[in-house]
């Protein structure tokens, strides 16, 4: 049965990538008159967002559609809510869920725009969200891809991956989201699409250590291509499909976030590469890398399903002080001989 498109979409996360992914939804519904309620930690956020319709903290100038509006009451952005995105730090979700649940509608899909695994327990935003939240896989999506929120607020062309076991559910999201510059194709491979997501993080931060470093372009293709490698490897492990991979949420979002200034996880290897300590990088930063939280979950994951991931173990070292950003390059390459694969 072909669904109506949502009269009220809630978006719980005013950062980039939730306001940017805000005024996607509303552009997209602006023709079917779509009320897009975002969700703000801070008041001074919300109140800039209601009358400037702007949010300078993260979009600069970005001007916002009218059919959004902002509060830092949860309740009120949730009340009869039928499609809820969810856009906070991955480290933070869980113990936000607890407060969210019983002002989500029971019969709600959830969205997760998050790319990161859960440090302690190696899991992914969408095993979070069913725990906490209690609902079925088919009513959990999640939204990956070449996503730099910048240029989407710009209306720069771009493509994503919208991913739910259940083919309808996912098809019903895209065409919420369907606007004249994001164009959303679907999947069924939740894993593969939130694995591609993950480990992208980790091998930005990688590359953007060699950039640092004044690496050249050989360098961080080298490191670009095995990192895809490694990323297909653990998404295999866990049940995804390796043709995800060299998608959007694959290669897609690998070759945008290893290869722009705006992507948070190449500026803070950069940073480290330069000589910043990862005290002075998170203190340089106005916004979460991912990659810096999730590395070290994913080196758990990867050694627990014995997944040889020799970058993602080389970045973590880094990360934990065992590993200089000078010996990085030399590492990354001295393994034995071997055919490629």
């Amino acid at each position: 049965m072909t669904r109506r498109p949502p009269a009220v979409v809630a978006v719980l996360g005013s950062g980039s990538w939730g306001t940017t992914f805000a005024k996607v939804l509303a552009d997209a519904g602006e023709s079917a008159d779509t009320q897009v309620r975002l969700w703000a930690r801070r008041g001074e956020i919300a109140d800039e967002i209601n009358t400037h319709h702007t949010n300078s903290r993260y979009l600069a100038e970005t001007v916002l559609p009218d059919n959004i509006s902002c509060s830092t009451d949860t309740a009120a952005v949730l009340d009869g809510v039928e499609l809820v995105v969810i856009a906070v730090p991955a480290q933070s979700l869980r113990s936000q869920l607890s407060a969210w649940k019983p002002l989500i509608s029971p019969d709600a899909v959830v969205v997760s725009l998050m790319k990161g695994l859960e440090v302690g327990t190696d899991a992914r935003m969408s095993q979070v969200l069913a725990e906490e939240l209690g609902l079925p896989e088919d009513r959990i999506a999640v939204v990956s891809g070449p996503n730099l929120a910048m240029e989407i607020a710009r209306c720069e062309p771009t493509a994503s991956v919208v991913a739910c076991p259940d083919a309808e559910v996912a098809t019903w999201i895209a065409a919420a989201c369907t606007a004249t510059y994001f164009r959303p194709y679907t999947n069924t491979d939740v894993v593969g699409v939130e694995i591609g997501g993950i480990v992208k993080n980790v091998i930005a931060l990688a590359v953007g250590i060699c950039e640092g470093k004044q690496m050249g372009d050989n360098t961080k293709a080298s490191v670009i291509t095995r990192g895809l490698t490694e990323t297909t490897r653990l998404a295999v492990a866990l049940g995804g499909e390796p043709e995800t991979m060299s998608g959007l949420a694959g290669m897609g979002d690998l070759i945008a976030t290893c290869s722009s200034a705006l992507s948070r996880n190449h500026t803070a290897g950069r940073l480290l590469g330069q000589g910043l300590s990862l005290d002075e990088v998170t203190a340089h930063m106005n916004q979460t890398a991912e990659g810096i939280k999730s590395a070290q979950a994913v080196l758990d994951l990867a050694h627990q399903l014995k997944v040889y991931m020799p970058i993602t173990d080389s970045v973590v070292a880094v990360l934990q002080g065992n590993l200089s950003v000078h010996d990085l390059g030399p590492r990354l390459l001295a393994r034995e001989l071997k055919s490629e694969g």
